[in-house]
């Protein structure tokens, strides 16, 4: 997770009424981070929803998209003060969102990513922990930490 994330992409407290209120906040952090149109960032996040819900079950979405000037996959995590409707399909609320943005032209790099962050949060106990944490320093340390631990 190391390459994928940093201590300023995480949101240790998003506070969204509705999915696109979420979607809306993540793209605006993303664009800070990334330097692209918070505008492009939130289209893209949209179109890929448009496709099917990102929100994969157990409080989790992991909306993804790739915009043609990145120049590397970025992360950005967020945990939500209050869990909403995220059309996930277990239509159970969401609370915890792993947004990954891509370039154009990372096939493989993309979907390793978003294989990485889909196996990291189907573990329970991570998920727990992520849900416990008041800091984003402590998130941001759940996060690459446990992936070390298992290169390890």
């Amino acid at each position: 997770m190391l390459d994928l994330i940093t201590p300023h992409a995480i949101l240790p407290n998003l506070k969204a009424g509705s999915k696109k209120q979420a979607l809306q906040e993540i793209a605006r952090r993303a664009a800070e981070l990334t330097g692209q149109h918070e505008r492009a960032i939130f289209d893209v996040l949209l179109e890929r929803e448009r496709l099917g819900t990102t929100g994969v079950g157990h409080g989790i979405a992991i909306p993804h998209g790739k915009l043609a000037s990145l120049d590397r996959v970025h992360g950005l995590f967020a945990r939500l003060e209050r869990p909403i409707d995220f059309d996930a399909i277990d239509e159970q609320p969401v609370d915890l969102i792993f947004l990954l943005l891509a370039p154009e032209h990372a096939g493989a790099d993309h979907l390793k990513a978003l294989a990485r962050v889909s196996r990291l949060l189907r573990d329970q106990s991570i998920c727990e922990k992520l849900r416990g944490s008041e800091s984003a320093d402590a998130i941001y340390a759940l996060l690459t930490q446990h992936e070390a631990n298992q290169a390890a």
